[in-house]
């Protein structure tokens, strides 16, 4: 009786179909990514954290050549209390309005904080031609506070889809631009990333 030798495998065939399994595992292994509909949610959140803090240098440089301070706890208060009511009126939970917008306010501080101490270091003089707060400041916030309460409704809405954390994170790193390391953009995303499904 005579043994049949098993047929070789060619090496080429051998390696293809090593790699396609690999492949496979690879795309297995890949974690889910939320629907456009729910990524463009995010994205729109995003840009406006990043209009938000542009408005950042501007206040900045109306209170160098005013002298004010940076903390103004008592008005901040107020416009919490404000903001607050509006979300909850919008339908959004309003402990996470609150600490969202509590975290825009402190990074737009930051920024303040880091550009004063740059300019204390180099000595800088008043700007000659300084922005008023008023009236180049304020309207940029009014218009820009209910668009974040109506963001805010739609993070909510797609809070439990899975993968939304990740993709904030990711896409929070090329819509939100951070000259300080980093740390303003991190203080901004906070509660969202504590409140989307990884």
């Amino acid at each position: 009786m005579t043994l049949r030798k098993a047929p070789l495998i060619h090496p080429v065939r051998f390696f293809v179909t090593a790699l396609v399994l690999m492949w496979l595992a690879g795309c297995q292994l890949q974690p889910p990514e939320p629907p456009d509909e729910d990524k463009a949610v995010i994205d729109r959140m995003l840009v406006l954290i990043e209009e938000r803090l542009d408005v950042a240098p501007v206040v900045a440089q109306a209170k160098w050549n005013s002298g004010a301070s940076i903390e103004a706890p008592e008005r901040e208060a107020r416009i919490l209390d404000q903001v607050t009511a509006q979300a909850g009126e919008a339908g959004v939970e309003e402990d996470f309005a609150r600490r969202f917008f509590e975290k825009q306010f402190e990074a737009s501080k930051q920024v303040q904080r880091r550009l004063h101490h740059q300019w204390l270091q180099e000595g800088r003089s008043p700007f000659a031609d300084p922005p008023d707060l008023a009236e180049d400041v304020r309207p940029v916030l009014d218009r820009l506070t209910p668009q974040l309460i109506e963001a805010l409704a739609d993070i909510e809405r797609v809070a439990e889809v899975e993968g939304t954390g990740r993709y904030l994170e990711r896409r929070a790193a090329e819509l939100i631009r951070d000259d300080f390391d980093g740390e303003p953009r991190d203080v901004s995303i906070q509660p969202l990333v504590e409140r989307l499904t990884p």
